[in-house]
């Protein structure tokens, strides 16, 4: 016998419990899926932070105090020697000195003139002096001194433009030539200035 009446109570019946059916489950996708976007959006600022955290850690190691955002680039002009006493190679080395660190503590490009921050100067002084006497009145150690002029300029923030003088000095066995260690003596002072130069214009210390 057939009973249409009650055949499409129970067809509609189950078309309703499969719509809500689906309906439950297309929520609880919906609500998956917005579980992992907020998961991985967590992940992603958290991958972020760390990476802004290593650059942080890096910046600060190397010892620069730098917003590459708004400063990039240095000029670093040569150092004539105007001392009355002339070490030919000096001028040259300093220089290069002065360059070479800046180029491996920094991420500025180095050039000759024009940079956002601008360091010029000049060798003043290269002078000889008997140190410390030895029981028989001869000179034990030598002094060999250089004193160099800085101009800085920093063209971002004006207010740390500085002139300053520096000086440094190395002691030697005075029965040596000058001649023989005077590179060697020169290369730890180029080293000094430098360092006292990078500390004073991007390191702040």
């Amino acid at each position: 016998m057939f009973f249409p009446c009650k055949n499409n109570t129970l067809r509609r019946s189950i078309d309703s419990n499969q719509q809500t059916t689906g309906n439950v489950f297309t929520g609880s996708l919906v609500r998956r899926s917005s579980r992992s976007l907020s998961r991985l959006v967590i992940l992603a600022w958290g991958f972020l932070c760390f990476l802004l955290s290593s650059c942080a850690i890096s910046f600060k190691m190397n010892g620069a105090n730098i917003n590459y955002q708004t400063t990039h680039s240095i000029s670093i002009a040569d150092f004539p020697n105007n001392a009355p006493l002339v070490n030919p190679t000096l001028s040259n080395a300093l220089t290069e000195g002065i360059r070479d660190l800046f180029q491996r503590q920094t991420r500025l490009q180095i050039l000759r003139k024009g940079g956002d921050l601008e360091i010029e100067g000049e060798i003043t002084g290269y002078t000889v002096t008997q140190g410390a006497i030895s029981a028989d009145s001869y000179a034990a150690e030598g002094k060999l001194t250089i004193t160099v002029v800085v101009h800085f300029t920093n063209n971002v923030n004006p207010e740390e433009s500085f002139d300053k003088t520096y000086t440094s000095y190395q002691t030697y066995d005075s029965n040596l030539l000058l001649t023989d260690i005077q590179d060697e003596l020169c290369n730890a002072m180029i080293t000094e200035f430098a360092e006292n130069i990078f500390n004073d214009t991007v390191a702040r210390w």
